[in-house]
């Protein structure tokens, strides 16, 4: 007889290789389709899963949505977990093409997230909210590596950088969507790191001066 214990950890296994078909399923659809053009019925099918099962797991189709958004960003924060010896330019550098990484990795983040940003409905959907909430808190991050790798700046200063910053990646992650393989990521982010850089310092040099 198998114990209970091994029958209830069977069980949540299962659940969590079926919630992560579903994502799997559910980002590739939406990537290709937007959010109106995703539906419980085609991740159903992409992921050969009942629809039962998609809304054991999520409430309904804007919920799922969200979830794809924020799994995506969990991988983006690796990005942010680097050696404490990497400092200054180095690792602005860094950052700068572990987010160009990510982008050739796991693009469903932006892809969708700002698709979902720029429309506009009476009512907003959960994922699009999600979206706003996890670049806020990636927002936060970047500020907070400003204010570490540049003293000196401004509040403001440090506010207009990672703003520059996020808006950069925005515009070169869209680049890289219409130019294809002509355009290399890493390169233009590491440009980017380096302008970002050299900028914050500047500004602190007229600080000073």
């Amino acid at each position: 007889m198998v114990p209970k214990e091994t029958k209830t950890r069977q069980r949540r296994a299962d659940g969590e290789l079926s919630r992560a078909r579903i994502l799997d399923a559910a980002t590739e659809i939406a990537a290709e389709r937007g959010y109106e053009g995703t539906s419980i019925g085609a991740v159903s099918t992409k992921c050969g899963l009942p629809a039962s099962s998609i809304y054991w797991h999520f409430k309904d189709k804007d919920d799922l949505i969200a979830a794809v958004i924020e799994r995506s960003f969990n991988n983006w924060l690796k990005v942010w977990q680097l050696p404490e010896d990497l400092v200054g330019l180095d690792r602005l550098v860094e950052v700068a093409t572990g987010t160009a990484k990510a982008i050739m990795d796991s693009p469903d983040f932006l892809r969708l997230g700002l698709m979902l940003a720029l429309e506009r409905r009476p009512v907003e959907p959960r994922a699009r909210a999600m979206f706003i909430g996890v670049r806020d808190q990636a927002f936060g991050a970047l500020t907070r590596s400003l204010v570490d790798l540049a003293a000196g700046l401004t509040g403001a200063q440090v506010q207009q950088l990672a703003t520059y910053a996020i808006a950069g990646a925005d515009g070169l992650f869209i680049a890289k969507e219409v130019g294809g393989d002509s355009v290399d990521p890493v390169a233009m982010f590491e440009i980017h790191g380096q302008a970002l850089y050299a900028t914050a310092q500047r500004m602190i040099a007229e600080n000073e001066g």
